[in-house]
């Protein structure tokens, strides 16, 4: 019964990527789907992207196992502070600004915004070099998945995923991820409705109330609202970091590029959030519970060590074969449109960043798309080495990408989107204050000075991002007032238009 689940939603994702081929005949239609996306596909290619198999397996396990029912907070925290105040916020002015400044990537954004080529190939480069752990983490939920409920090798599971993302997303770029978006979110809200009610109602859990009771009898920090102690520092940097951390994060900002008009963005908005409170509250929810189910002499003890194993062998202890297919299903589509996504937007932006924008400008459309297929390839593979070969978990992989990316870019692109006032100086020193305190962090790290959880340090590089921009800019010399116009009244005529 799974393998039948599998190879219908493998061939379903091909079919799509046939289909989505007769779309594309241009960089903007493989890259933004001819910035046509209506407000359903648009939201739901934003909460695919949002949630994958990392957050099922990495967070959701990890977190619910350290943190308990108030782990729940971070799912609830993504859906306001992460869908809904974040399409508030960025989307419409996202679309008209980069709509009329004829800009398709977030370090061509830079460029024209700031007047710093340099800047655009500086996030080009970091936007490449620092997605694939990203990716890599992805690839490792899946792996993980793979692996305990088909007993395939770790390395076998990440490979297929990988073929099939590269498969896919060539075929059809952004059309075809957006369409597959829309048909793996609908698979991930039903899936994960289910796999609540299974896991609650398991003889193991014993019901929501008894639930709860069996995790304050094991620690009574595990059943209480709100954490305590240094655990609701930590959940605090998680919340901040998941939350936020997509606001500067280039896939998740590009479906704003792409959606079509502002009645989009409003019905986005609300489709969106609702998404997100499903997905995120139902995984971290159902991952709280895991310590239930792996209780040995009175003590919950994590399977192999592993925090990320934790989901994997709960659901198989808790779902019937059949729903055990359809949480395959779950994963894998939650984990391929984030991976389509992030191996979209990162070729996307060497491609027409990098070597188009700074090595060989005059490159021919027909050459920009093999140029773009290509380094989608060569992001995929990356990938996979790293999340072969690198031991460190789905959760500091994660967190070091949104941490860096995230840290570099929140600052800059938050401002240059609302405040006439943002230098060149001020989004440079942002950029760099971000990089600065993650890149120390390691170091002290490594050199053994300083230990704390990479959520807190990438949520503390975003703050250090957003107060440098502003403070910078005030004490550096203003932009042209030509620019500020240009810039700023062509996205206001596109408002009033």
């Amino acid at each position: 019964m799974k393998i039948l689940f599998l190879i219908i939603f493998v061939a379903l994702m091909i079919a799509v990527g046939l289909y989505s081929q007769k779309r594309v005949k241009n960089v903007s239609d493989f890259f933004l789907g001819g910035r046509n996306m209506g407000g359903w596909i648009s939201a739901f290619a934003y909460g695919t992207s949002y949630f994958s198999a990392v957050i099922f397996i990495g967070y959701a396990g990890g977190i619910g196992w350290k943190y308990g029912v108030s782990a729940t907070w971070i799912g609830i925290s993504n859906a306001i502070f992460g869908c809904a105040l974040a399409w508030i916020v960025l989307a419409k002015k996202t679309r008209d600004m980069t709509h009329k400044l004829e800009v398709h990537t977030m370090p061509e954004f830079f460029e024209k915004r700031y007047q710093s080529k340099g800047m655009k190939i500086v996030s080009a480069l970091i936007i490449f070099i620092f997605l694939v752990p990203y990716t890599a983490s992805v690839y490792k939920g899946l792996g993980y998945i793979f692996k305990s409920s088909f007993g395939i090798s770790f390395e076998l599971a990440i490979f297929l995923m990988a073929l099939l993302t590269t498969v896919y997303l060539l075929l059809g770029g952004y059309v075809a991820t957006a369409i597959n978006d829309f048909i793996q979110g609908i698979i991930m809200l039903a899936g994960c409705i289910l796999m609540v009610a299974y896991v609650i109602n398991n003889q193991t859990v014993g019901g929501f109330s008894r639930g709860i009771m069996a995790l304050r009898e094991l620690d009574p920090g595990l059943g209480m609202p709100f954490s305590d102690g240094m655990r609701r520092l930590s959940l605090f940097g998680l919340i901040f970091m998941t939350s936020f951390g997509v606001w500067g994060l280039p896939q998740m900002i590009h479906k704003f590029y792409a959606i079509k008009n502002d009645a989009a963005i409003k019905k986005g908005t609300i489709i969106s959030t609702v998404f997100a409170l499903v997905i995120g509250g139902c995984a971290y929810f159902t991952g709280s519970m895991g310590r239930l189910f792996f209780i040995e002499n009175g003590a919950a003890v994590m399977p192999n060590g592993n925090p990320d194993m934790i989901i994997p062998l709960m659901l198989e202890k808790a779902l019937p074969e059949a729903l055990l297919g359809i949480m395959i299903v779950l994963m894998l589509s939650a984990s391929m449109s984030t991976l389509s996504s992030l191996v979209l937007v990162s070729s996307s932006t060497i491609s027409l960043d990098f070597i188009k924008g700074f090595i060989v400008p005059k490159v021919s459309e027909k050459k920009t798309m093999l140029m773009m297929r290509a380094f989608c390839g060569l992001f995929v593979a990356l990938s996979f080495i790293i999340a072969v070969f690198q031991p460190s978990t789905i959760v500091y992989l994660m967190s070091l990408s949104w941490g860096v990316v995230s840290g570099m870019f929140l600052g800059p692109y938050l401002f240059g989107l609302w405040w006439k006032k943002t230098t060149k100086f001020g989004a440079w020193s942002g950029m760099a204050a971000g990089g600065f305190v993650i890149g120390g962090y390691i170091i002290l790290e490594k050199l053994g000075v300083l230990s704390l959880d990479m959520p807190i340090v990438s949520s503390l590089a975003m703050i250090v991002s957003v107060v440098t921009v502003p403070v910078m800019s005030l004490f550096s010399s203003q932009m042209s007032a030509k620019h500020i116009a240009d810039v700023f009244n062509k996205a206001e005529e596109n408002i009033a238009s």
